[in-house]
C-alpha cells in the first residue's frame, strides 16, 4: 500500500537551513532520507522551498485570487514528502517516527488515493 508522509517543520527548522547550524540539520535528514531510498520503499519525494515561496491559487467564481505565501499562518509548515510503499499503516508510521522533524514538528501519514 502507497502512503504519503508530509513532514511539517516549525519556522526555526527552516531558518537553520542558511546557518552555521545547517551541517547538523541536513546530516540528520540525509541519514533518514538515505535509510528510506536504501530500504527500496520509496516511490519518490522531494524537499521543499520554504513556505513565502510558495504562491496559492483559489478559484472564486469566474475569478483567480493569486497570493504569495502560504494562505495561513501557521506555526508549522509543509518542509517536503515521500511517497512510500509498504505493507501496512503501521509500517508507514514506523518511517514517520524516524523523520528528524517527527520531534519538533509533525509528519502527517495519509494513504494514496489508486483511481480504480
Amino acid at each position: 500500500m502507497q502512503y504519503m508522509l508530509m513532514f511539517y517543520q516549525p519556522q526555526s527548522e527552516f531558518d537553520q537551513r542558511g546557518t552555521a547550524d545547517a551541517q547538523a540539520y541536513m546530516a540528520g535528514w540525509m541519514a533518514y532520507v538515505g535509510a528510506v531510498r536504501e530500504s527500496g520503499i520509496s516511490q519518490g519525494g522531494h524537499g521543499l522551498q520554504p513556505p513565502m515561496t510558495g504562491t496559492t491559487l483559489r478559484i472564486r467564481g469566474d475569478k483567480r485570487q493569486v497570493q504569495d505565501g502560504p494562505f495561513a499562518d501557521a506555526k508549522e509548515q509543509l518542509g517536503g514528502y515521500f511517497i512510500i510503499d509498504v505493507p501496512d499503516l503501521d509500517t508507514a508510521l514506523e518511517w514517520a517516527a524516524r523523520a528528524p522533524c517527527a520531534t519538533t514538528g509533525g509528519v502527517e501519514v495519509r494513504p494514496v488515493f489508486i483511481a480504480p
